[in-house]
């Protein structure tokens, strides 16, 4: 059998903040998916309860597995490396430090009366 991968490319979701769950829900240092408007997310909780959201699907791979990779940091910049072939990429930016050519998809994240908000 041969799967065919494909960019997610869709009409584009309701742009503004949405409502995805209570920050408590979500573990720290660990990832969680979330289908925000028909976009597949990761979330992101630091042990600081900072919150960041990126794309669910791997860049390099275009598996949606992004929620499933590795925290870690590159001195200030919290990081995120692929559960697949361990690309890394800045939480913040996007940017993958492995293959400058790679960019994870960002989306604003904040926290607003205990729930956790993403900004598409």
């Amino acid at each position: 059998m041969t799967v065919v991968l494909e960019r997610e490319t869709r009409t584009a979701p309701a742009a503004g903040w949405h409502r995805v769950c209570p920050l408590n829900e979500l573990e720290p240092a660990w990832g969680e998916a979330a289908f925000i408007d028909g976009l597949q997310i990761a979330l992101f909780r630091l042990p600081s309860d900072e919150v960041y959201a990126v794309a669910q699907q791997d860049p390099a791979t275009l598996a949606n597995v992004m929620a499933r990779g590795i925290i870690g940091s590159r001195g200030s910049s919290p990081t995120i490396a692929s559960p697949l072939h361990k690309e890394v990429y800045d939480l913040r930016t996007g940017e993958c430090f492995t293959k400058p050519e790679l960019r994870l998809a960002t989306y604003g994240a904040r926290i607003v009366d205990g729930y956790v908000e993403v900004e598409l």
